[in-house]
């Protein structure tokens, strides 16, 4: 097992962001129940007193900082190798907020967690060598090669498709509908941070790309992409539970990224069929142990709502993010539980307000009855 400077840089700069992203939920969480605390309004029901609780910007410069490792990545590594090495940021979440915030990992969520280092690991040994490259027009060849024009143009007509014929029909009842916008536009959106990613560590070099009109129309596309695909997903946040979201987009987004890149960078060009069946294997790994994590999250939830009506706190096992509106989605859920639960409580009192009225009137009653029977 042989790595290139920029693999071995890519790998560390994506393990970095796993744990950066990871971690920030963790401390954006811990952040959003101590201003809970004092304000007395959650996040959920439309507080914002977070925003004065240094704790959750902390939580918000850590996963800040996640994000930029992760898009420097891009311009070291393969997207096949980069791109599915953000599920371990699900596991350092949901190690630590069994260690931090005493949320109890599921023992199927212990198997998900390591389904998800071993096909890392896998795709990390069978990575292919990330190919060279000497300018950004280099770049703008490859994504205007005739195999990657057919693959955008498909993308496009798509989201064309889903966005205006499917999206008003059925967007608010088919979960694929809304996942499938993001991840296909992702896809692309992957694709231009790469380019723009790669450009910048050239200019960084001393080879300056700024001067090529294709480096800004990278940086458009990336602009573009990446503001519908959150638009869109926050729009199935909003609408399907977040425990099915997110495997689905996970799966959707991670597949079509890997496609996109093996189409425009020809990232397996070189590879023996044995390295390309292994790196295929590893992903299905690491898919399988997230859609476990996920699962056993949501079982977790329902059970323990299910056995006392308390609002509970949900396992920080995804990579919510924050940027994608799930944390809040995740208050929102616990709020709802506690509403109920309050809701409860307050007829349970009323009702035994009225008992007690009753009692009164009743015995008011019987003693004037009895003072007429006397006389």
């Amino acid at each position: 097992m042989v790595f290139s400077k920029d693999n071995m840089t890519g790998i560390i700069l994506a393990l970095l962001s796993s744990v950066f992203i990871g971690t920030s939920f963790i401390i954006k969480k811990k952040g959003l129940r101590r201003a809970a605390v004092v304000s007395g309004v959650r996040a959920g029901v439309g507080g914002y007193s977070y925003l004065l609780e240094p704790l959750w910007w902390i939580g918000m410069i850590t996963m800040i900082v996640g994000e930029i490792a992760n898009f420097v990545a891009y311009a070291f590594a393969p997207a096949v190798l980069v791109t599915p090495l953000g599920a371990l940021s699900i596991i350092v979440s949901a190690v630590l907020a069994q260690i931090i915030l005493k949320e109890k990992l599921h023992p199927l969520g212990v198997l998900g967690c390591v389904l998800c280092i071993i096909g890392s690991v896998v795709i990390v040994v069978h990575a292919p060598q990330e190919h060279p490259i000497s300018s950004v027009k280099e770049i703008w060849y490859m994504a205007t090669q005739k195999a990657f024009l057919l693959y955008m143009g498909s993308v496009i007509v798509l989201v064309f498709i889903l966005v205006f014929y499917f999206a008003p029909q059925c967007g608010h009842s088919n979960v694929l509908v809304f996942t499938g916008i993001c991840s296909l536009m992702g896809s692309l959106s992957v694709m231009s941070v790469k380019a723009l990613g790669t450009s910048l560590k050239l200019t960084v070099e001393g080879k300056n790309q700024l001067i090529y009109p294709e480096t800004w129309a990278f940086m458009f596309i990336v602009a573009v992409c990446v503001v519908t695909q959150m638009n869109y997903l926050n729009k199935a946040l909003d609408t399907f539970n977040t425990a099915v979201v997110s495997p689905i987009y996970y799966v959707m987004f991670t597949t079509l990224t890997i496609v996109a890149s093996v189409i425009m960078f020809k990232d397996w060009d070189g590879q023996n069929i044995g390295s390309i069946t292994s790196e295929i294997c590893g992903f299905i790994v690491v898919l399988s142990g997230t859609i476990l994590l996920h699962v056993t999250k949501d079982v977790e939830r329902s059970s323990s709502f299910r056995g006392n009506y308390t609002p509970t706190s949900p396992s920080l096992s995804t990579r919510l993010c924050n940027s994608n509106g799930e944390s809040h989605k995740h208050e929102e859920e616990d709020e709802s539980y506690s509403e109920e639960a309050d809701s409860r409580r307050q007829d349970l009192q009323i009702f035994s307000s009225k008992v007690r009225t009753l009692q009164d009137v009743k015995e008011r009653v019987g003693g004037r009855s009895s003072k007429v029977v006397a006389d």
